[in-house]
């Protein structure tokens, strides 16, 4: 198999010429590792090669899993793999070797894919772009001076570029779907409790983190939920079970569908860019054609003060994790060893009380159950996924004014003085800008997803959200299955990419 006939198969089609006997695990592995060596110095999205152990365990992949021998990459975030280490995007944990795979990764591995390697995140996963200091950017296929975004952005890049025809992805503020905009993938948002986070973790971020899959076809993202879905021991509550397989949705009529629409930012205060809006009127216009109801209706709430209520959540995970750092390291974390912005997150921690985390906790609660309300009318709401097409290489990080300031204000050790000065605050608030929609459905854990209907002039793809009320994945799966039969993306690949190898 050549690396173009590779690509032009998604996971789904990979497995079953495995199971009739046209190719093996180890020739997927083989290809796909030839792919990975042609592109990936051009847009570092791989950081830790496991293809060794894919190659051993080739010849006893089950052929009857659903993935049989499919070449998958792992985000080296929350998904632990027994052995490896999981660095989190850290120069703290980079060295950290997991001692048990998690939950989803035993399943992951039942699916029978080969898992090639860890792709390049954000520190702990914090932000919609991946430039990490250990790692450096990733890079975007689609323009190698724009972002992949985040910060499931490794994934998304190498699924983008034809290393593999899926990776997995985690989703705490929109980090599925973003990327997915950013690269032209579909991306879907579990709702949850759909997919497990133990054994160690039982709700990340407070029950706003999931993870799944980042694919170019719907069919393979629905596949691998039938096969990694359902509760697991000790989770705090069950989601009711689906009616019947995801897959089998992918192909259903999704029935005329009561749909809201809007541009209107909640989390920022910008409108999206005419590229992004015009990709939401390009899409109403092709779902008034296929028959549903469509109206502009927006949900209502406080989005300024959603945005300093998560900021204080997220810090109060970072200090979490901290702890868990130093028992692992057995020492605290150093200030030298991770990034100003995650430092500064973990000493507002400390000065966050517990009577203003329970507020915070309690405003975002409120905002969510808003929204959640708001689809007592609608089946689905359309948004733009983001505010902007992929922006370049360092325009989304702190301002270089902004770094200095956080290094000043961390190197007093202080949470309160940062918490004065409102440094945090307006680095939130530059990312709310960017990701205007997409938080608010982690905190009420609705499920959502990130379609590439639309390509603007300057051949950047631009992704269009739809969210679904809780439970209803199977709806979002059935609109998909139809976007994708009317407006076919599949085979669109990067032009500057298409060539190598």
């Amino acid at each position: 198999m050549t690396q173009h006939e590779y690509i032009r198969h998604d996971a789904t089609a990979l497995a079953a010429l495995v199971r009739a006997g046209e190719v093996t695990a180890l020739e997927l592995i083989e290809v796909a590792v030839r792919r990975l060596e042609a592109v990936n110095p051009a847009i570092n999205a791989v950081v830790r090669r496991m293809d060794d152990e894919a190659k051993a365990l080739a010849d006893g992949v089950n052929s009857a899993a659903v993935f049989a021998g499919v070449p998958f990459l792992a985000k080296d975030l929350q998904s632990g793999y027994a052995g490896h280490p999981t660095s989190a995007g850290s120069r703290v944990a980079a060295a950290l070797v997991v001692e048990e795979d998690t939950e989803l990764v035993r399943r992951l591995r039942a699916t029978g894919v080969s898992v090639l390697g860890k792709t390049n995140t954000p520190e702990f996963g914090l932000l919609p772009y991946t430039e990490p200091a250990l790692w450096g950017p990733c890079r975007n296929p689609w323009s190698l001076d724009r972002t992949p975004g985040g910060s499931s952005g490794g994934s998304a890049a190498a699924v983008a570029a034809g290393i593999v025809p899926m990776a997995g992805g985690g989703d705490g503020a929109g980090s599925i779907r973003i990327p997915a905009s950013c690269c032209g993938l579909f991306g879907l948002k579990p709702g949850r409790g759909r997919i497990p986070a133990g054994p160690r973790d039982a709700e990340p971020w407070r029950g706003s983190v999931t993870e799944h899959v980042l694919t170019r076809s719907v069919r393979d993202s629905a596949a691998m939920l039938d096969a990694t879905h359902g509760p697991e021991a000790g989770a705090p509550y069950r989601i009711a079970p689906p009616e019947r397989p995801f897959g089998r949705e992918v192909g259903a009529d999704p029935g005329r569908l009561r749909i809201a629409w809007t541009t209107a930012p909640r989390m920022g205060s910008s409108d999206p860019h005419p590229d992004c809006a015009h990709a939401v009127a390009d899409a109403v216009t092709l779902l008034e054609q296929l028959g549903h109801s469509v109206t502009e209706a927006t949900p209502r709430f406080d989005g300024k003060a959603f945005a300093r209520a998560f900021m204080y959540m997220v810090a109060g995970e970072v200090g979490a994790e901290f702890d868990d750092l130093a028992h692992d390291l057995g020492r605290p974390p150093r200030r030298g060893e991770v990034e100003p912005l995650t430092w500064a997150l973990g000493l507002v921690s400390k000065a966050v009380s517990a009577r203003e985390l329970a507020s915070a906790l309690r405003l975002l609660e409120r905002c969510g159950k808003a929204v959640g309300r708001f689809f007592t009318d609608y089946d689905i709401l359309v948004t733009p996924t983001v505010a902007t097409p992929p922006p370049r290489i360092g325009a989304l990080p702190p301002s270089r004014f902004e770094h200095l300031q956080l290094g000043l204000l961390s190197a007093l050790g202080s949470g309160d003085l940062i918490k004065a000065a409102k440094a945090l605050d307006r680095i939130a608030a530059g990312a709310f800008e960017f990701l205007p929609w997409t938080p608010v459905f982690n905190i009420n854990g609705q499920p959502a997803m990130s379609v590439p209907l639309h390509w603007n002039a300057a051949g950047l793809p631009v992704g269009v959200h739809f969210a679904a009320r809780s439970g209803a994945e199977a709806t979002l799966f059935r609109l998909a299955g139809q976007l994708e039969r009317e407006r076919p993306w599949f085979d669109r690949v990067p032009e500057n990419l298409s060539q190598k190898g």
